[in-house]
């Protein structure tokens, strides 16, 4: 889903929230005939909104930061550490925890599913991870630290005014969203003493121990506002402040639990098959391990008391958190394989009409990536191997196509060049908003690359349909035929470049400096079949019929042809550069 979009939802429900909120006391004070124990509502709303604000904003730039200094090593353990269903499990939490963001993880494993990395079985043990990744938020805040709020914001700030190091900026950032975090959190809890003495909230909050009640009006709030962050800040500022009880508080981090759903099913509105059964794999865990937990809130209860500091409810209710991800990752890890069956047939592949098959779909550039530069490079390098395969399909069959194709076979090839274009043009696009986020300078240099790279994919692909199809249609026109020989020849050498445009590729998917070098130094490979190709057109001028006009189209060809070579040669050395950066980030 555009980031755009996701904005407007978040703030189109903070508005309808804050209706809600500022209409609620006037309500309240009606029925309980107009006694609100004179407290200044306005003051009340300014703070709670405000804080909440506050909070939010701290969180998302606290999670940003963490998603930037981290985004690429996040990436690598996932994409290695993820074999198993305890690595998996591990990796997801670890990662999710790292970047503070459940919905960037699943953007990831749609490209790995995608790209056939990991299978959907593999995925699932994931997606568990990261559920309990995402408890993490609900432990920092849980933290009574709110009064040292304003010297962790004034640390980062002071981390960015005074380092030009761009890793010890992002870090100041990541300290001063914290500190944002905890004084949001601080806002809250001050415009929520009031309410401790105002009988009307204290009887509502008292039926939130009803958990079906606390469950739907948790995740109705957390729908709304699209983050179960906030609804999490909420309830443990409502457990500082003592108006809910550890009943009431794990009903409401239920509710948020469903509620953060809502977030994945609008994500996968429009996007590729599997990331609609990623996105139903997240739902349905949520939604069946709520259900299965809640008759057994009670004891929920008692184990978090038991386990977390006496008297310290936010803890307790962070601590339920954790313990009900965790247990629904013990329950569901041993049928990973089962439940990744049930998930393929509610989400079967779709029957694509034969008019609908010509169409592209960008399958791994994720909007959602792009506030993790690393990630964002990382989809737009898979897309650019899409090119790829496309070319190689057009080299493959140009040289026939030139010879003994017919004009349809000459429209296949010429109709790949149009999707290599519309996909070249879908990743400028993309790479180009990068340039509204922040980025490390390796970042920065890792997309001058890869722009360059799929400008010479496209250059290859121009070639081919500006160039070489024109030759095979000049055949058709003029009835030109070619000995044998020099067909067998010329398929040599379209073959050579084709194996090197292959080595490319693959060193371009694996990251592979050792590969593209390889491919840079297949020049002499390359002149050895260019020579031979050349020698044999003397036939074409020997004898008494010279075929001086075929003879100037195999000389076209080889031309050509050597021409994409060197765009071919150009990417190789452009991505053992990109290899090369990628190793000294992960050292």
């Amino acid at each position: 889903m555009d980031k755009l979009l996701t904005r407007k939802i978040r703030i189109g429900g903070f508005v309808i929230l804050s209706l809600l909120l500022l209409s609620w006391p006037f309500i309240s004070s009606a029925t309980s005939g107009g006694k609100s124990n004179d407290i200044n509502w306005e003051q009340l709303m300014m703070q709670l909104l405000g804080g909440l604000g506050i909070f939010l904003f701290g969180m998302e730039q606290m999670s940003e930061s963490m998603r930037v200094v981290a985004g690429d090593r996040m990436r690598s353990i996932l994409a290695r550490l993820s074999n198993t269903r305890i690595m998996g499990l591990l990796t997801g939490a670890i990662v999710t925890m790292v970047i503070q963001s459940s919905s960037v993880t699943t953007v990831m494993l749609v490209g790995f599913v995608s790209a056939g990395l990991m299978s959907f079985s593999q995925s699932i043990a994931v997606i568990l991870g990261a559920d309990i990744g995402t408890t993490i938020t609900a432990q920092i805040v849980a933290f009574k630290v709110t009064k040292y709020a304003l010297a962790l914001i004034a640390m980062g700030v002071g981390m960015q005014f005074f380092s030009k190091n761009d890793r010890v900026i992002q870090y100041g950032l990541m300290v001063m969203g914290l500190g944002m975090v905890f004084y949001g959190m601080g806002v809250m809890s001050a415009g929520m003493k009031p309410l401790r003495s105002y009988q009307p909230f204290l009887d509502l909050m008292a039926s939130m121990d009803n958990p079906v009640l606390g469950i739907l009006v948790s995740a109705a709030f957390t729908g709304l506002v699209q983050s179960s962050s906030a609804t999490t800040g909420v309830v443990i500022v409502l457990g500082m402040e003592g108006v809910i009880n550890l009943e009431a508080g794990i009903s409401l981090i239920l509710g948020a639990n469903i509620g953060t759903c809502v977030t994945a099913g609008l994500a996968s509105i429009g996007k590729p098959r599997e990331a609609v059964r990623v996105a139903l794999a997240h739902i349905s865990f949520k939604i069946l391990g709520v259900l299965l937990i809640l008759p057994f809130i009670p004891l929920l209860t008692k184990l978090a008391i038991r386990i977390s500091p006496e008297n310290d409810l936010p803890r307790q209710i962070a601590n339920s958190h954790t313990l009900f991800n965790v247990g629904l990752a013990m329950v569901f890890l041993p049928f990973t394989t089962q439940f990744a069956r049930v998930i393929n047939w509610m989400a079967p592949d779709r029957q694509i009409r034969e008019e609908e098959k010509t169409l592209l779909e960008i399958r791994y550039m994720d909007p959602v990536l792009l506030d993790t530069p690393a990630l964002a490079l990382e989809a737009a390098r898979h897309e650019m191997h899409r090119i790829g395969n496309r070319l190689q399909k057009m080299l493959q069959g140009i040289v026939p196509g030139i010879y003994e194709g017919t004009s349809e076979d000459l429209d296949a090839i010429e109709k790949l060049d149009d999707e290599v274009d519309t996909i070249h043009k879908h990743i400028l696009n993309y790479l180009s908003g990068l340039n509204e986020r922040w980025m490390a300078s390796e970042e920065t240099l890792t997309m001058i690359h890869l722009m360059s790279t799929v400008n010479d994919l496209e250059h290859i692909g121009d070639v081919v349909e500006t160039d070489l199809i024109p030759l095979g249609r000049k055949r058709l026109e003029h009835g030109l035929e070619i000995p044998e020989a020099i067909f067998d020849n010329l398929s040599s050498l379209g073959t050579v470049v084709a194996d090197a445009l292959q080595l490319t590729l693959e060193a371009l998917e694996e990251l592979d400096g050792q590969k593209a070098r390889e491919a840079a130094e297949l020049k002499q490979k390359i002149n050895q079949a260019v020579a031979v190709a050349e020698s044999m057109q003397a036939v074409l001028l020997a004898g008494e019929e010279k075929n001086v006009e075929a003879y100037a189209m195999q000389m076209d060809v080889i031309d050509k042809l050597k021409r994409v070579y060197y765009h071919t040669k150009r990417m190789a050395k452009t991505v053992a550069e990109t290899a090369d950066i990628a190793e000294e980030i992960a050292a």
